[in-house]
C-alpha cells in the first residue's frame, strides 16, 4: 500500500532523521551543519503529490519536464563541498524542485537561484515561499550566464551537467576564496570542485556522477 504524508501513521521527519543517518551520514558527509539541514528540510514538500510516498528514498525522483530532484546523499555532498560557514552570498544554477536551495539556505546567509524552465521556477519559489525560506531569492534565466547583478558569489552550486566545460561566466562571478561545485560531462561525468585562490582556479576531481544535462538557453 502506498504511503500517505496525510496519514497520521506516517511521520516524514522520522523518515528523514533515517535517511540522513542511513544514506548520508554512513556515506561520510560530517559537516555538522549539513546534516542539521538535511534533517530540517521537508524533502516531500519539493516532489510532485504522486511521488511523496517514496521522498526519502535513496534515489532522484522526477519532478516534471525532464528534470529529476537528486539522490538525497548528492544534495548533502553538493552541500558539504561548498564548506559555508554561515552567512555566506550562494549562486545556484538550475533551481529544480528548490530542495538544493532550501538546503543550501539552512546554512548560507542568502541564496540566489536560477531556473531556465519557467513552470519549474514557478512551482519551486511557490513551495520556498509557503515553507517561508525568505533569505531565497528566485530568478527566470539561462544558468551560464549566472546571475552577475549580484556577483561575486562566495559558492557556487550547479545541479545540471554542462556537457563540455564549464560556462566561463561561472568562474568570473566566484570571490576570491570561494568554490564552485559542479557536474561536468556527457554520458560519462565527473563531480568538480574549483576553488580560487589568490587569482587562480584549482580543480578537484570528486567523483563519478549522473545528473540531467544542462539546459541551455541557446546551443554551443
Amino acid at each position: 500500500m502506498a504511503r500517505s504524508y496525510s496519514s497520521p501513521a506516517v511521520d516524514p521527519r522520522t523518515e528523514r532523521l533515517e535517511m540522513v543517518r542511513v544514506q548520508i551520514e554512513r556515506r561520510g558527509v560530517s559537516d555538522p551543519a549539513v546534516l542539521a539541514a538535511m534533517r530540517t528540510v521537508p524533502r516531500h514538500e519539493f516532489v510532485p503529490p504522486e511521488e511523496r510516498a517514496r521522498a526519502y528514498e535513496d534515489h532522484p525522483l522526477p519532478i516534471g519536464h525532464g528534470q529529476t530532484i537528486s539522490q538525497p546523499y548528492i544534495v548533502a555532498l553538493l552541500t558539504e563541498l561548498c564548506e559555508l560557514k554561515g552567512g555566506e552570498s550562494v549562486l545556484e544554477v538550475g533551481t529544480g524542485s528548490g530542495y538544493q536551495a532550501a538546503v543550501l539556505a539552512e546554512i548560507a546567509g542568502r541564496v540566489h537561484t536560477v531556473e531556465i524552465v519557467e513552470p519549474l521556477l514557478r512551482a519551486a519559489a511557490a513551495t520556498l515561499a509557503r515553507l517561508q525560506y525568505r533569505n531565497v531569492v528566485t530568478r527566470f534565466g539561462d544558468g551560464k550566464e549566472g546571475w552577475p547583478a549580484i556577483a561575486p558569489f562566495d559558492a557556487i552550486v550547479v545541479t545540471a551537467a554542462p556537457p563540455k566545460q564549464v560556462p566561463p561566466a561561472l568562474f568570473e562571478q566566484l570571490r576570491d576564496g570561494g568554490r564552485l561545485v559542479v557536474p561536468v560531462g556527457g554520458d560519462r561525468q565527473m563531480l568538480r570542485v574549483y576553488a580560487r585562490r589568490e587569482g587562480r582556479v584549482v580543480r578537484r576531481d570528486v567523483a563519478a556522477v549522473r545528473f540531467v544535462p544542462m539546459v541551455l538557453g541557446d546551443e554551443e
